[in-house]
């Protein structure tokens, strides 16, 4: 096969969560074209969403060495080297931005990492302009909620993350985060049905069932609390008995 089209299979197998399958054919693909930066940043995507961080952070790296001129991979290796506390992950991430400021990922991944360093009027200018040029992506929604979160107004970071749910109301990450702050805020009920709606679209993640009972007993909701730590305890292993414990006991404590 080409490697355009080994390239685009990998993308539609990554698409479907098939990250082993992607993989695979990402390694064809560096067969191909040795070195090649756009297949060596995809593969260390592929190879970090499997569980093999190490793997992934050199293939990040080699890539990054390859002198890639795609803002898109770029930014994307940035992200990476980001996910490892790499010091080359902010002047990548930064390049990206520069390179094709209309480019609305490339804002959003530069301002998203200014946000978690802390760096919240930069992050807002990267998160502002992709937010201009892509009103339509929940991600970028999303992200400009949590630099509004981290710099503290949460009132403005609510409505960015209800402008996510809107856009993408069947993914519930954002719902969750949105549950949150709305907690922070001493909104309890709210809290409660935005946290147990996030959970149940995501049922196999146990600490958002948790969360969301704990947010439900906060409210006043005793028999969806007692829902979501069922919920949670259906899809627990071993490693989160612990935790699901220790919601018990607070909602028995009341």
């Amino acid at each position: 096969m080409e490697l355009d089209d080994l390239l685009q299979q990998a993308l539609s197998k990554g698409e479907e969560g098939d990250w082993e399958g992607m993989a695979v054919a990402l390694g064809e693909a560096l067969e191909e074209a040795p070195g090649d930066p756009t297949v060596l940043c995809w593969l260390g995507v592929a190879e970090r969403e499997m569980g093999l961080p190490g793997s992934a952070y050199d293939r990040f790296k080699e890539a990054l060495m390859a002198e890639p001129h795609d803002p898109y991979v770029l930014a994307t290796i940035g992200t990476g080297l980001a996910h490892f506390d790499d010091p080359e992950a902010e002047s990548t991430l930064r390049s990206a931005a520069l390179m094709a400021p209309e480019l609305p990922l490339a804002r959003w991944m530069y301002g998203a990492y200014l946000s978690r360093e802390g760096l919240y009027q930069d992050a807002l200018r990267e998160l502002e302009a992709a937010a201009e040029l892509a009103p339509d992506d929940p991600t970028v929604a999303y992200e400009l909620g949590v630099a509004l979160a981290l710099k503290g107004e949460l009132e403005k970071a609510l409505d960015a993350f209800m402008r996510s749910v809107d856009l993408e109301p069947g993914e519930g990450w954002s719902q969750l985060v949105m549950g949150l702050v709305e907690a922070e805020l001493g909104r309890l009920d709210e809290a409660a049905r935005d946290l147990s709606e996030g959970a149940r679209l995501r049922p196999d993640d146990v600490e958002a069932q948790l969360l969301a009972a704990l947010a439900a007993e906060a409210a006043g909701w005793e028999d969806l609390a007692y829902e979501m730590l069922e919920r949670g305890r259906q899809v627990a292993d071993a490693g989160d008995l612990s935790l699901l414990e220790a919601v018990e006991s607070r909602l028995h404590e009341g």
